[in-house]
């Protein structure tokens, strides 16, 4: 480099310019070559450096290095060769221009400080890639602690940028930092809320990747995609997206529908609403009818024989229905939509499974059932309910029961 800046300082001064200009010109080629020189030489250097370790990973059994790649972690140390160069060349190619060497070397550091940065982040977004590739650990906030990990580091450079710009020592900035705390604290009340939010959710398990909640405060019902130091995104069923910030977990009630997800089925609760003027006790003729009804013939039989052994043990008159033990068309309907359940393929028999009737309302008997669907799936459960009450609903007619409509009657 020397022998070359010589040649072209001695042919300026050949042409005529003076020796001030000369060094001028000289030092304005020396920097475009040595520009060139230094992004030829990176981007050679990153070349094969890439290539190398591509070729590595792509071999090896560890998914590690293929995150190393995927986050341009060997593009990002391949540089520090050409920049190592650059600040090595300076002081010898800026010689004669001592200001100018001065705030380019801190030009470059500034750099190097940045270069350092990039690598870091890169490095910790691989293992919060290879983290959220192993079961234990893809459902765990790892975007929180990588984002928390990342302010360290971005406060710490710029700790060591103002250090170079301003040419005082590191702790004089640490030190203010300390007195202009209660700022700070203010400044970062979200990221240290949603920090210890964070951890209070990891360590006490509420919430994890994958998990469907409902929150019914800011609209959110669907599935967790994504925890990170600030915000919760839940993607709703219908497709959008809900952000809640993180802390918001810990201090507002939440449903979370794990339990359901883990358990052995999915409960069905719902009611039909029976006209009360349709209950009525059960004839003679009417239980041989429902006799006919696989699922409740057994129970008729032994119940009817109980029943008449009651009655008869107790000479009851049987003149007047209301006497003695009797049998009511509502309850040997909820006894068909137990037996029903029992029988049904998609309930878990190993859950509760009852028919029960509810407080009398003004649109009638509430009859509910109770049980869970051994197919937790939305759609199929969602099938799986309708195709049982469409059954009952079509049975009520058989047992002389009739369910509560309101209808509305128009004057002219």
């Amino acid at each position: 480099m020397k022998e070359l800046t010589r040649y072209f300082y001695n042919l300026f001064v050949s042409k005529g310019f003076s020796e001030s200009t000369a060094e001028y010109l000289n030092l304005i080629i020396d920097v475009i070559i040595l520009v060139i020189s230094i992004l030829v030489l990176d981007l050679v250097i990153k070349k094969v450096f890439v290539t190398i370790f591509k070729a590595y990973a792509s071999r090896s059994k560890n998914t590690f290095d293929d995150y190393l790649v995927k986050n341009k972690t060997f593009d990002y140390l391949a540089h520090i060769i050409p920049l190592s160069l650059i600040i090595w060349i300076l002081p010898e190619l800026f010689i004669a221009f001592p200001t100018a060497e001065r705030y380019l070397e801190l030009l470059f550091d500034i750099m190097a400080i940045v270069l350092v940065i990039w690598i870091v982040r890169s490095v910790l977004r691989t293992f919060r890639d290879f983290l959220k590739s192993l079961k234990s650990f893809k459902d765990k906030p790892i975007d929180s602690y990588v984002q928390v990990f990342m302010i360290f580091a971005w406060s710490i450079g710029a700790i060591l940028i103002f250090s170079s710009i301003t040419g005082k020592p590191i702790w004089t900035f640490l030190t203010a930092l300390g007195a202009m705390s209660a700022i700070i604290l203010l400044i970062f009340k979200d990221t240290i809320l949603g920090f210890v939010a964070s951890v209070q959710v990891a360590v006490n398990d509420t919430v994890r990747i994958g998990d469907w909640i409902t929150m019914d405060k800011y609209g959110a019902d669907g599935d967790v995609i994504e925890i990170n130091l600030s915000s919760v995104k839940v993607q709703n069923f219908d497709k959008t997206i809900t952000t809640i910030p993180t802390y918001y977990l810990t201090t507002d009630s939440f449903r979370n529908w794990r339990g359901m997800m883990d358990s052995g089925g999915r409960r069905i609760k719902r009611s039909l609403l029976i006209k009360t003027s349709s209950i009525s006790f059960l004839s003679n003729e009417d239980i041989v009818k429902l006799k006919k009804v696989a699922l409740i013939h057994d129970y008729l039989v032994s119940i009817q024989q109980e029943i008449d052994l009651f009655n008869t043990q107790n000479s009851i008159n049987k003149e007047i229905p209301i006497n003695g033990r009797n049998l009511t068309n509502m309850g040997v309907f909820r006894k068909y939509v137990e037996s029903y359940l029992e029988n049904h393929p998609y309930i878990n028999q190993k859950m509760t499974i009852m028919s029960r009737q509810l407080e009398p309302t003004a649109q009638g008997i509430p009859l509910e059932i109770y049980a869970f669907s051994n197919d937790k799936v939305w759609k199929n459960y969602e099938r799986i309910m309708a195709d049982i009450f469409d059954h009952l609903l079509s049975a009520i007619p058989y047992f002389n029961l009739e369910v509560f409509e309101l209808n509305y009657t128009t004057e002219n």
